[in-house]
């Protein structure tokens, strides 16, 4: 015979007790940790951690040192998988595992996970680096096989993301021979502050030139700076509007910046002689008739 709990909500406490926030449904009390969960899987992807590495991760860190059997169970994992991942993670220094039988597994403190993971990835970033003469070599020991010369055309690319937004400006920066023009709003020119774009520019022995719309609040990010190349861009001018110029020649053309409620940013950069031209002058008139951030 099956006795049934005649208390339905202690039926349903029971059954909350066996599932993890991993598979909590929406009608569950703990789904809106599950949801957490998917953000925070979400945040550590970006660190370079699969979405089932991230899982077993968060599970040992908020349900304790587990057996690997209990971890295939509660998570719904094969075992072969379930094991492949312990080792990862262990090799990634972010679980370790005891000398008892059977083996349990804990997950390292967040604060210090995410310190192991931000150093792997400088030292990769780093390792990178070093090949580049090697990478260069192999590179030019292959012979062109393309006869016909190439005529050189306009070309342009759509950046996405701000990696590969800033990745642009620096190489722009970097390859700056004579002049250097930035239009923005306050909260695009706190970013390019905050990546030290900014302090780049001022290193370089060129002619830099930056509107903005700031304010005398956060006046402190051209500290440093000659104040002649510094204007304020008269109220009234679209805050949506950043752009920035190198040598005349080449633009990046944000086409949603800092300044828009968007989680992402887009820009465009080319090197179309007549949309430079058209930028350029559009940032001269802006320039003419604005004003120096100190009379």
């Amino acid at each position: 015979m099956i006795f049934r709990s005649l208390d339905p909500s202690l039926e349903l406490r029971n059954d909350e007790h066996e599932q993890s926030i991993f598979d909590a449904d929406s009608n569950s009390a703990i789904y809106e940790q599950k949801i957490i969960c998917d953000k925070l899987k979400n945040e550590l992807a970006k660190f370079g951690l699969t979405s089932n590495q991230s899982k077993v991760y968060i599970y040992l860190g908020k349900y304790g040192s587990k057996t690997a059997p209990e971890i295939c169970k509660a998570l719904k994992m094969p075992r072969t998988e379930t094991y492949h991942l312990l080792t990862t993670l262990q090799n990634k220094g972010l679980v370790a595992a005891t000398f008892q039988h059977p083996t349990r597994f804990s997950a390292e403190p967040l604060n210090k996970a995410i310190w192991v993971l931000v150093n792997a990835e400088k030292e990769r970033v780093n390792a990178l680096e070093n090949h580049e003469d090697e990478i260069k070599k192999l590179w030019d020991s292959i012979p062109e096989f393309n006869v016909v010369k190439e005529i050189k055309e306009e070309k342009f690319q759509m950046l996405e993301g701000s990696n590969q937004i800033n990745s642009k400006i620096k190489e722009m920066i970097r390859t700056v021979n004579s002049e250097f023009l930035i239009l923005g709003a306050e909260k695009d020119f706190l970013k390019f502050y905050h990546v030290d774009h900014l302090e780049d520019i001022k290193q370089l022995k060129i002619n830099f030139k930056l509107l903005s719309s700031i304010s005398d609040n956060v006046l402190y990010i051209f500290e440093d700076m000659d104040k002649n190349r510094v204007k304020k861009i008269p109220v009234g001018v679209h805050d949506n509007l950043c752009f920035l110029i190198k040598d005349g020649k080449e633009i990046l053309h944000f086409i949603k910046n800092a300044n828009q409620s968007s989680p992402q940013m887009n820009a465009m950069w080319t090197d179309s002689e007549t949309l430079v031209y058209s930028m350029k002058t559009l940032f001269d008139s802006f320039w003419t008739i604005s004003k120096n951030i100190h009379p």
